[in-house]
């Protein structure tokens, strides 16, 4: 690329000097685009490096063959809750109609152009994808956003949430941003690094077309490190005795900070009025010439001074107000004065709309007050509020901080300060958190704001370690709320002994039975309340207390409640109705919970809980032999993480893994969350760990070391759950392995906590393990009686493995005709479930005997992508392509591409033939 310039200055092309690759890459996006193909790109890179030159480029390289739409975030607008995607969207929402009712109204919500309740960010970041896809519909769409570092964290997830799941829409997505954060992680990512020396020669010589004194020119190349804008503005701020003379230039400041500082230095010798209109401009970042016009208005400004800004290539209005780089607001918003600042922050409150944008307006006279000022705080207040409607905990937190700063009263300031901390921790920032709760010590609290203080500094704090002593602070903060407000202490109680049974064995025993005490002595007896909250409190806390047996009353009519109630305010409570399901050994009530817990979850858009509730369902899926429903399970819960940025535990492609018979998968994760869960403190995990390689072992035959990760869980098999069901594992690996004794110890055990249950479920486990304990008419009579129950139950990976166990006693007896029934159908029955370890062992038995299981004909199926085969699913069930992009988080189009693609695939016309072509399972 040849740079040439006759005026002496650097051409705006600069930038892009060596950049032929880059350009190149960014050019076959626009070409994949217009071919209906879809992608996103991250291109990162320090200020100044020429991501912008890239963008403009891209831009003109696609005039007349996409839509192009593009913005720049502002820095001053980070705490705004979805500014940025009121910016990007702004010019798409002409298409909202065509989306689907929850989406519109989720998007509306968000960008504040209708009044409702906080909007999912999961449906916002579906909404956003929609309205990309419709702009794309007669072309392809090319998408810009230029330092997307600064977006606000509600926009940047929806973003990246949207960025991640283009795929046949005919969008180009490029992201510039200067250091890549989590949200954007994993995105393809093109990294642009300085130009070449001889490159960088030939800018800074075209920058000073005077010459510069050699050791001046040296240092410059050698501090801007082949950056093409610090190359151009670098040397203009030059005295005519530095560029000759080679006087030293002050080397400490940054990079980035020599920019700017080059930059305000040209702009120094302009009126004193003409730097008060930049400074209007920086400050405003939606750039509305019309606003900003009144602005100046106000303040004195005229067009002698956005001429003077435009001449000195600075600032330019036209239909958008904006500048000549983005660096150039930066520092001119930084080098001002703040008594500068306030006046136009003052003059924007003004102009800016109170009906329209109140936020904003509110902002604005915040950074106009430097005294505390009730009415403005009171703002700031009511801002907040609408920041929770449309779903910004994190800009709510910022306005509710500010409001704490400028409220004058200790009591409101108090109370705006523990609701600012209580926004932190829910926007997922606790150490942000506690670190505005240390400014409560030095206000006067009531009793209750005491309560509040401890309850989060609890909650923060468990968040932030997860170590012993969260259990403890929760319990007294719990404890703290009694008689002040009943509701949040039961809330408390909960989150405290959630902590204790987490800990579980890696805890402390007495902490966890002093907080299943203290819940005993506050709830009332279970025959004074009829509540799904309090009769699933009271029954856990009598199960860690006093044991099973004392519990299991209280908890069937706790499962009972939360079945025939389970309103929205009761779902963050639902692991606990579904941990009592699984201790109950009761399949149809965890199927049900599972699946009402879901479905409320969704129709409330409470991602708090969805993930929680599609954990139960992943379970319950599990049980019924579905490994791959459990895994578009798994799926949704990662989708969900994307969006809100909330840890979630990783238990249920473990558990996959291990069902499935495969090793490798399943080291990593048993490595992963043994590891996390030892450095945490939760039992818990450990329990899941060794449970998994007990299935994953006693699948593949290695039964000795199945018996090494189940003799683990003998122990504490009083904890129930992971614990209890490890003992099943271990009754069949011991027996394997010849370690009689074990296995009767195992089965002791087990039986001592299944038979008090007494379910079809329980009694059928007890009858399988027993089993395995017997020989001859007496064991097989207990085989019998198992498969009958697990069938009546409906636990298609039970009756798998029930055969399989049953088949190898029958080859023991020598009744080969027997066993190859039973061990032909375990085998044809796990291999429908997906568990090819076990199928793989019924085929070895069945090889002992002379046979081979039946070759089972590759299901249509099995040629289908995962995703192909996930659309083939939702549309044999009759949802639309906008509904199964919905549910599969990708876009209508998306959907549509897949399932042309199944039709071809599969050899069929349409829809109607899904069912007949997929047959009744969709397992492979």
């Amino acid at each position: 690329m040849v740079i040439s310039s006759e005026d002496g200055r650097v051409p705006e092309s600069a930038p892009l000097r060596g950049r032929v690759r880059e350009s190149a890459e960014l050019h076959a996006m626009v070409e994949r685009a217009r071919a209906g193909k879809s992608g996103a790109l991250v291109v990162s890179g320090e200020a100044g490096i020429g991501k912008s030159a890239l963008l403009e480029r891209m831009a003109e390289g696609a005039a007349g063959h996409a839509r192009i739409e593009r913005m720049i975030a502002p820095e001053s607008e980070m705490e705004l809750a979805y500014a940025g995607l009121h910016q990007l969207c702004g010019p798409l929402m002409g298409s909202a109609g065509r989306l689907p009712g929850p989406q519109r109204e989720a998007i509306e919500t968000a960008l504040g152009l209708r009044q409702g309740s906080a909007p999912s960010p999961f449906l916002v970041g579906i909404a956003l994808l929609g309205l990309l896809t419709e702009a794309a519909d007669e072309r392809a769409l090319l998408c810009l956003v230029d330092d997307a570092q600064w977006l606000d964290e509600a926009s940047a997830r929806a973003v990246a949430f949207a960025a991640r799941r283009l795929d046949a829409e005919g969008v180009a997505l490029v992201l510039a941003m200067r250091t890549v954060d989590d949200a954007f992680a994993g995105l393809p990512r093109m990294e642009i690094t300085g130009v070449g020396h001889e490159d960088a020669r030939e800018l800074l010589r075209l920058a000073a077309p005077g010459g510069l004194d050699r050791r001046i020119r040296d240092q410059l190349l050698a501090e801007a490190r082949g950056n093409p804008l610090a190359l151009r503005e670098l040397p203009r701020a030059l005295s005519p005795a530095e560029i000759a003379g080679g006087f030293a230039l002050a080397g400490s400041v940054a990079l980035e900070g020599r920019i700017e500082q080059s930059l305000v230095a040209q702009f120094e010798p302009l009126p004193a009025s003409t730097r008060l209109l930049m400074l209007l401009a920086a400050a405003e970042p939606t750039g509305d010439p019309g606003l900003l016009w009144r602005a100046s208005a106000i303040l004195g400004l005229g067009p002698t001074d956005f001429d003077a800004a435009a001449q000195a290539d600075a600032l330019v209005v036209g239909t958008r107000a904006g500048f000549r780089h983005p660096l150039v607001r930066s520092a001119v918003y930084r080098s001002a004065a703040p008594e500068d600042r306030r006046r136009v922050h003052a003059a924007l409150a003004d102009v800016t709309s109170a009906e329209h944008d109140p936020d904003r307006r509110a902002w604005h006279r915040a950074s106009a007050t430097l005294h505390p000022d009730e009415e403005v705080a009171a703002e700031l207040e009511r801002s907040a509020v609408r920041a929770r409607t449309r779903g910004g905990a994190a800009a709510a937190a910022a306005f509710l901080e500010r409001a704490t700063e400028l409220t004058p009263q200790p009591f409101p300031r108090a109370q705006r300060l523990i609701a600012a901390a209580e926004a932190k921790h829910e926007a997922g920032a606790p150490t942000a958190a506690l670190h505005l709760l240390e400014s409560a010590g030095d206000l006067p609290l009531s009793e209750l704001q005491e309560a509040l203080v401890a309850r989060l500094r609890a909650r923060a704090g468990y968040a932030l370690r997860r170590d012993r002593s969260g259990t403890q602070r929760l319990l007294a903060a719990a404890q703290g709320l009694e008689g002040l407000d009943p509701v949040l202490a039961r809330d408390t109680y909960i989150e405290a002994l959630a902590a204790a049974i987490y800990g579980g064995r890696l805890g402390d025993a007495e902490q966890a039975a002093a907080v299943a005490n203290a819940i005993l002595e506050a709830t009332p007896a279970a025959e004074e309340s009829d509540r799904a909250r309090d009769l699933i409190l009271r029954g856990q806390a009598l199960l860690a207390a006093r044991g099973q047996q004392a519990a299991l009353q209280t908890l069937r009519r706790a499962q009972r409640a939360f079945m025939e109630q389970a309103p929205a305010l009761e779902l963050h409570w639902m692991w606990f109705a579904s941990r009592s399901a699984q201790d109950l050994w009761d399949a149809p009530a965890l199927r049900a919970l599972a699946n009402r817990a879901v479905e409320l979850a969704r129709a409330e858009g409470v991602l708090t809980v969805l993930p929680i509730a599609l954990s139960l369902l992943m379970l319950a899926q599990t049980v019924d032999g579905d490994l791959d429903a459990a895994e578009a399970s798994c799926d949704e819960i990662e989708a969900i993480k994307e969006v809100t940025g909330n840890p979630l535990p990783q238990y249920g492609r473990l558990f996959l893994a291990a069902y499935r018979g495969e090793a490798e998968e399943t080291k990593r994760w048993t490595e992963r969350i043994r590891a996390d869960a030892q450095a945490r403190g939760e039992g818990y995990g450990v329990s899941a760990v060794n449970f998994s390689e007990a299935i994953l072992y006693n699948g593949l035959g290695r039964f000795a070391e199945a018996v090494a990760s189940g003799r683990r869980e003998l122990p504490y098999t009083h904890e129930l759950n992971h614990a209890m069901r490890t003992l099943l594992e271990l009754v069949e690996a011991a027996t394997h392995t010849g370690e009689r004794a074990l296995a009767e110890q195992a089965f002791e055990q087990l039986a001592a906590v299944t038979r008090p249950v007494g379910t079809t479920w329980a009694r059928a486990v007890l009858a399988m393990s027993e089993a395995q304990l017997r020989e001859g008419d007496e064991a097989e009579s207990r085989y019998v009686e198992a498969l009958a129950r697990f069938e009546r139950e409906r636990i298609p990976i039970m009756i798998g493995r029930c055969k399989l166990l049953y088949g190898e006693e029958l080859v023991r007896q020598g009744r080969h005709a027997d066993a190859r029934e039973q061990l032909t159908s375990a085998y044809d029955v796990l291999s429908r479930c997906g568990m090819k370890g076990f199928a793989d062992r019924a085929a070895r038995e069945l090889g002992t005997i002379g046979e081979a299981p039946h070759a089972r004909a590759q299901r249509p199926t099995a040629q289908l992508t995962e995703q192909e085969l996930n659309v083939a699913r939702l549309a044999r069930e009759g949802l639309t392509n906008r509904d199964i992009g919905a549910r599969l988080f990708i876009s209508a189009r998306t959907a549509e591409y897949h399932l042309h693609k199944v039709f071809l695939k599969l050899g069929i016309k349409g829809r109607a033939e899904l069912k007949t072509a997929l047959g009744d399972s969709t397992a492979h």
